[in-house]
């Protein structure tokens, strides 16, 4: 079935598991609008992040209520990346005006390590990999939303959510 207006898709997942990469291939597919979370951080976050220091949940709290407004303003289906590592931050997230469901990106942390090396001009250093492994809070039962596996090529990995999340062009 596709989605109905009114559905957002959180594209969720630590640094480096391809949030961007899979949302902007499922947008294209979807004919769906995209956001990148990291659009809605204040600039104090983005240079407490790029000098090393992680964010705390007094940080997050603002930035998770400027997506979920987002969400809710938009008048289509939408995605949005966003990490989305603890149940509370999912929590505000599903607040929105819309049907919230999560896209949960997932892989090892030797294989997010590799990709987080190799990006250019991104404020996420590799030395907050470990934090982020650390705060990521697996989706719950009750929670609306896939984990899909990040191996193999981003067009596979996009199928798969697909597939899992019962989407169709």
């Amino acid at each position: 079935m596709r989605a109905v207006d009114g559905t957002a898709v959180v594209v969720m997942g630590v640094a480096g598991s391809g949030k961007t990469t899979v949302a902007t291939l499922l947008g294209a597919r979807l004919g769906w609008q995209v956001a990148e979370a990291d659009d809605f951080h204040s600039s104090q976050n983005v240079a407490k992040m790029a000098s090393g220091v992680p964010l705390t949940d007094a940080d997050r709290q603002p930035w998770l209520i400027a997506i979920r407004d987002w969400i809710s303003a938009s008048d289509t289906s939408v995605l949005v990346t966003c990490s989305a590592l603890r149940r509370s931050y999912r929590d505000v997230l599903r607040t929105a005006d819309k049907r919230v469901r999560f896209l949960h990106l997932d892989g090892t942390a030797d294989l997010i390590g590799e990709r987080i090396r190799a990006r250019v001009d991104h404020f996420m250093p590799p030395a907050l990999l470990d934090s982020q492994l650390s705060t990521l809070e697996p989706l719950q039962p009750d929670e609306d939303g896939v984990v899909i596996g990040v191996s193999g090529t981003p067009h596979g990995v996009a199928d798969r959510a697909m597939a899992a999340l019962q989407l169709t062009r």
